[in-house]
């Protein structure tokens, strides 16, 4: 009987460990549009950099796409806050986020396989982030940003992985 009542505490232990895990990764929509948004400048920051930096047509046209896709997403995602009406962080606290996510990426030979190697690291990171609010997110607008970036993102992956192979 002990045993029973020792299995039966660590299921729900268990149980509850893994509500809690699941809970903790869900996001108000406030906070997964701050996020996103944070994430889609430093990509757009490092890329300018890098396209300014590198002087490979590789780089230059990843770059190229980077910058306009999350550019892109950035405009939808703050149309959607708008349109839900949400209470989201002011530009400088998001911009101060982004600096923060930017990698350090060194300059001199190495600059183009620093580079490709952060896009790979930070576009997994969004793409993980993206899967995330999809499939917990109850806000339609939101569910649709996410599943209409994802493929782009996914595209910026493969590239990135070229850049990174071809280095």
């Amino acid at each position: 009987m002990k045993r029973m009542a020792t299995q039966i505490r660590n299921t729900g232990f268990a149980t509850l460990l893994g509500l809690c895990a699941s809970s903790a990764f869900a996001q108000s929509p406030a906070e997964f549009i701050n996020d996103a948004s944070a994430q889609g400048i430093a990509d757009i920051e490092t890329s300018r950099l890098a396209h300014q930096k590198s002087e490979s047509k590789e780089v230059k046209d990843y770059t190229i796409v980077v910058i306009n896709d999350r550019t892109t997403a950035n405009q939808h995602l703050a149309k959607i806050a708008k349109q839900l009406d949400l209470p989201v962080a002011p530009r400088e606290q998001v911009a101060d986020k982004a600096k923060a996510l930017m990698p350090q990426v060194m300059d001199g030979a190495n600059f183009d396989e620093a580079y490709a190697a952060s896009q790979v690291k930070s576009t997994e990171e969004a793409i993980a982030q993206l899967q995330q609010e999809a499939q917990t997110t109850d806000v339609p607008e939101i569910k649709a940003f996410a599943e209409e970036t994802l493929p782009k993102l996914q595209h910026h992956l493969q590239m990135a992985r070229a850049l990174q192979a071809s280095r």
